[in-house]
């Protein structure tokens, strides 16, 4: 076959499925070239999913009217006249491409008046060629309608995902240019229902408040670092005290020169800060702007300008994990972690913490310490006598001796000792209870005395509205009260948290996360489990270590938690009498 040139319709549609993935990239190039112009105020309107309908409106300087359908043409912008000054690109906006490819797979209006014009222009296009131009009137700024996204293309329409997947998608881009220019107004309009407005103050508190609830923003941390050494390094925004952690990483945005990026070594620096002041796998909720010169930055390295190189990123690195640690630091003296009794680290007592070896206590003073949650006491409990000689699937009879540090449960078995922890072990008794009850929807429902009021993102909300009876088949009793925003009027009744809403949100994030499980039941439920297990730290009566032997000794999987780590190590009779020289 001989080379040839493609042709312009077939070079636009190339450039198009790299500029215009779905429609969230469509809001962002639109969104961005508002910007550039300076708006003040942008609207965002979606129909489908942003598939059928989207709208962009802004207050910005408008284009002028000989311009309006050079705009549409390839490479055609008004942000760079030389190479030169691709080495310093202060602009979202430089390639020349948005337009033209948004046109190229869509039918698109653009309806522009320039300041101190008395009217408009309006421009269409069809699938990249320009239809009609003609003057309308207007109010100052540009308008651009976007309808039938990859109607000319059914291939490429067949991989979006769904209307509800999609505008969770553009609700999130949104928010994240409303996070990183607080001074600019932004509201957002799906299905014709506003699901948020920033009032551009300027205030990053005020406008996160708009975008993850005002719970979360007046829990959140300044910083504010000015740059050392030789280059002027800044970085400023907000991150979230340790009790907002989240259970995936989603809650982290980053921005360089204002431009939100995705690079692994800064969001990296950001997690590895946080590093003594978060549990196991639990994750910051941040807003962090950074600020370098702009010639050490190329952002000129994919079509979306989401990746960018930075030249010395060492030292930006060292920037950001300075400016966070010492935000932590400062807000978070190591005394105040210590003393946090309600959920302390697995396998890290609190420092007050005893040995405690219990003794048989009278019914009614056992009565009186009360019962862990999800370890229901018997009636007439089995003495360690009358437990059974035979091992139980993979574990064999255990005689409880007593409770180490309050963490670790003693037990003596056929062939040795056998130290457990009391946190796993009860985590993968809830994990397997969890799952049986979630198999056979017959969850053990509490209701909340007081109804809780719960905010979720915008990826929980389609999580849950994709997924409504499996969360109710948890055991979470959910209804909307409008927007993002729902009633929790009960939780699963194995659920110890303090925290209901948190946990909630919790769980939601594990089941969409995805990752290391057969299924996101099996998430939903180890993230349940791990919310509802009781924590290392917590003095046991006899009788209640014995359930929770008795009940780990029922599990199919007994020996590890739901993420693999070990319930219980072993020392063998053998073992302990070559330590004490009792053999030769």
């Amino acid at each position: 076959m001989p080379i040839r040139v493609l042709s312009p319709q077939i070079a636009s549609k190339i450039a198009a499925g790299e500029v215009t993935e779905r429609p969230m990239s469509v809001v962002k190039e639109l969104v961005e070239n508002s910007l550039d112009a300076g708006a003040t105020r942008i609207s965002v309107e979606i129909k489908g999913g942003g598939i059928e309908y989207i709208r962009v409106t802004d207050n910005g300087v408008g284009i002028a009217e000989d311009e309006m359908a050079v705009a549409f043409e390839r490479f055609a912008t008004s942000k760079l006249v030389s190479d030169g000054d691709l080495e310093s690109v202060g602009t979202f906006g430089f390639r020349g491409e948005a337009l033209p490819s948004i046109a190229a797979v869509s039918r698109v209006t653009m309806v522009s008046r320039p300041q101190g014009e008395d009217s408009g222009i309006q421009v269409d296009l069809n699938a990249g060629s320009l239809i009609r131009k003609q003057q309308v009137g207007a109010a100052p700024g540009t308008s651009v309608t976007v309808r039938g996204l990859f109607h000319n293309l059914p291939a490429r329409r067949k991989f979006l995902s769904s209307a509800a997947s999609e505008a969770t998608r553009v609700q999130s881009a949104v928010g994240r240019f409303a996070l990183a220019r607080p001074d600019v107004s932004f509201s957002l309009t799906v299905e014709a229902r506003s699901q948020f407005v920033t009032n551009g103050s300027g205030s990053l508190r005020e406008a996160m408040a708009a975008v993850y609830g005002a719970d979360v923003a007046e829990a959140m941390l300044d910083i504010e670092t000015q740059g050392r050494d030789d280059a002027p390094i800044q970085v400023g925004g907000l991150i979230g005290r340790p009790s907002l952690a989240r259970s995936n990483r989603n809650h982290v945005t980053i921005y360089v020169n204002g431009r939100w990026v995705q690079n692994r070594s800064l969001t990296f620096a950001l997690h590895e800060a946080y590093r003594g002041f978060l549990m196991e796998r639990r994750f910051p909720i941040a807003v962090v702007s950074i600020v370098v010169p702009y010639e050490e930055v190329d952002v000129n390295v994919h079509p979306s300008k989401t990746e960018v190189r930075i030249r010395d990123e060492g030292r930006v690195f060292a920037a950001l994990q300075r400016a966070v640690r010492e935000t932590l630091t400062a807000n978070l003296p190591v005394q105040e972690l210590s003393t946090r009794h309600t959920m302390p680290s697995v396998g890290t007592a609190p420092a007050d913490s005893r040995s405690f070896w219990p003794i048989p206590l009278p019914q009614d003073q056992a009565t009186q310490d009360g019962a862990t949650p999800g370890l229901p006491l018997q009636t007439d409990p089995v003495q360690p006598s009358q437990q059974p000689l035979i091992p139980h699937r993979a574990l064999p009879a255990l005689r409880v001796v007593g409770q180490i540090k309050t963490t670790y449960i003693a037990a003596e078995g056929p062939d040795g000792m056998y130290l457990i922890d009391q946190h796993a072990a009860h985590e993968r008794v809830l994990f397997e209870t969890i799952k049986e009850a979630a198999r056979t929807g017959s969850p053990s429902v509490q209701g909340l005395m007081e109804p809780a009021t719960v905010d979720l993102t915008p990826e929980q909300v389609e999580f849950v509205e994709a997924h409504r009876p499996s969360v109710k088949g948890l055991g979470f009793d959910l209804e909307e009260f409008g927007g993002t925003t729902f009633v929790l009027r009960g939780v699963p009744a194995l659920l110890v948290s303090e925290d209901p809403p948190g946990a909630l949100r919790d769980v939601l994030d594990m089941m969409a996360e995805g990752g290391g499980y057969e299924s996101w039941e099996e998430r939903a439920a180890y993230s349940l489990a791990c919310h509802s297990a009781i924590r290392a730290g917590k003095v046991l009566t006899l009788r209640e270590t014995e359930e929770l032997v008795r009940q780990l000794e029922q599990c199919s999987q007994p020996h590890t938690c739901p993420h693999g780590r070990p319930t219980m190590i072993h020392l063998s009779q053998s073992r302990l009498e070559e330590e004490f020289g009792r053999r030769g």
